[in-house]
């Protein structure tokens, strides 16, 4: 697990990922369902990029979010 605390932490995780499975920004791309463009702007650490496009992103990759320190919603109060 790595700690992401800024969008560029997280574009550069994801670019990381990405080239260690072997797959170029195109490929991603087709993969999610999104724009190379969208690729681009996510591994640059723009910070206006959809969540839901995003989270489409980690799925391709094989990846999960997973958040450290938050209540565990899944417990009933």
């Amino acid at each position: 697990m790595i700690n992401i605390q800024s969008t560029q932490q997280l574009g550069q995780a994801l670019r990381t990922a990405r080239k260690q499975l072997g797959l170029t920004q195109s490929e991603l791309a087709l993969a999610a369902g999104v724009g190379v463009r969208f690729i681009v702007d996510l591994e640059a650490g723009k910070p206006t990029v959809r969540l839901e496009t995003v989270m489409r992103v980690i799925e391709a990759l094989g990846g999960q979010v997973m958040l450290d320190g938050l209540p565990d919603i899944t417990e009933a109060p």
